[in-house]
């Protein structure tokens, strides 16, 4: 395993400088290309390919100003097809080709838990870590495969979304098993990390000395971070834990998982598929597990009841890690649900009053920062997740003297 960096001295430095970021889900590929040197990452063009395999799937593809440079409806069968489109792509707009290819990968398990160039040692980590997360991991881990085939001789990095949280304090990261289990690696591994450290750079030197970042999206989860630091977060051993999401259970009570298989003949398979695929808003609605599709089905009672459950399941969450704070200077709301709803951010401080966050209504339907009115005692404010930035930043680091 490297995880120092490496010269490449066939490698001139200006291409060096030139970064290919990967993010994968189960069902698609977002990507960026980055020119990337000491004073920063600055982005030539971001896409993705959506709905891999599926009939209404897209790829798209625009300029750094945001500007569409590409529309294409049409099937990708899955990661190899998607890997392959974005090659093409960059060869026929002429882009610089990447001098580093780095991946976003949700869990290394318990011997990986700093971001590192990829060879066979850590290659073979990872594919042990496929336990710990086995939605996000496979399709990840295709994608690395398949960018050392269509990149040949490319380095490729893993950035890991369990690093940020990796130095949590004990009585945050141990969970209450015996200690044979955690010596197994069950323990608090936490996610979204890339996006907590996006959140933090671009706060820089406004970051205070306790913030709580709400990544809220399809996968959601609340961070406690004192002095720029991880000292407690919602998502445990899996991506599954902490609140409520899309089609995630949360935390639950892990009597129904026993009464699950003892009463009802449900196996492991059954489980994973129940937790991670069927519940949260999805389940509790029986609609969706889109928040936009909920609020347009509003008037359904159980969309609003799961919108309701959401909003209340984040709400209890921040206020216990404003109590592992020990007290709260700034919110921060991100992901897909956080950056672009109103609603569920009015929600969610509507329920914190009595630490006296109070919001500006038209500043939070606008979202314009900070949110928060003049009386609140608690800074609010809504960023971007800015995770492919962070992976391209972080793959430079690694393979630049």
């Amino acid at each position: 395993m490297t995880t120092a960096p490496s010269p490449g001295d066939a490698t001139s430095a200006r291409a060096k400088s030139i970064v290919l970021a990967l993010n994968s889900g189960s069902s698609s590929l977002k990507f960026g290309l980055y020119r990337v040197d000491a004073s920063g990452a600055g982005i030539l063009v971001t896409g993705e390919a959506e709905a891999l395999g599926e009939p209404e799937g897209v790829f798209h593809v625009e300029d750094a100003g945001g500007a569409r440079l590409v529309l294409e409806a049409g099937v990708l069968r899955g990661q190899r097809e998607a890997v392959a489109r974005i090659d093409a792509f960059l060869a026929k707009a002429d882009m610089p080709a990447p001098a580093v290819i780095g991946h976003r990968i949700v869990h290394g398990g318990p011997e990986l838990r700093q971001h590192c160039l990829i060879d066979d040692e850590v290659l073979s980590r990872l594919k042990a870590a496929v336990a710990f997360a086995p939605t996000h991991m496979p399709p990840a881990l295709a994608v690395v495969a398949f960018a050392r085939e269509h990149f040949a001789g490319v380095p490729q990095v893993a950035c890991f979304d369990t690093t940020f949280h990796a130095q949590m304090p004990p009585v945050a990261s141990v969970l209450p098993l015996p200690k044979a289990l955690r010596d197994d690696g069950i323990e608090r591994y936490g996610f979204h990390g890339l996006s907590c450290e996006s959140i933090l750079r671009q706060l820089g030197g406004e970051a205070p000395g306790r913030l709580i970042i709400a990544h809220l999206g399809n996968g959601a989860s609340v961070t406690a971070v004192k002095f720029g630091k991880s000292v407690d977060t919602s998502m445990g051993l899996t991506p599954t834990g902490g609140v409520m999401m899309g089609s995630r259970t949360g935390d639950l009570d892990p009597g129904v998982l026993v009464y699950l298989l003892r009463e009802k003949g449900f196996d492991g398979a059954m489980l994973e598929n129940l937790v991670d695929h069927r519940s949260g808003l999805l389940g509790v609605s029986g609609i969706d597990g889109d928040m936009r599709r909920l609020k347009a089905e509003s008037s359904d009672t159980d969309a609003q009841l799961a919108i309701d459950m959401f909003h209340y399941s984040v709400r209890k969450e921040v206020a216990g890690m404003i109590a592992a704070l020990g007290g709260i200077d700034l919110i921060v709301f991100t992901g897909g649900i956080g950056e672009n709803d109103p609603r569920t951010r009015a929600s969610v401080c509507a329920g914190l009053d009595w630490i006296g966050v109070s919001l500006d209504e038209a500043r939070n339907l606008s979202a314009t920062n900070p949110l928060n009115d003049q009386v609140s005692r608690c800074a609010v404010r809504v960023l971007p997740s800015r995770e492919d930035e962070q992976i391209a930043r972080h793959a430079w680091a690694l393979t630049t003297i």
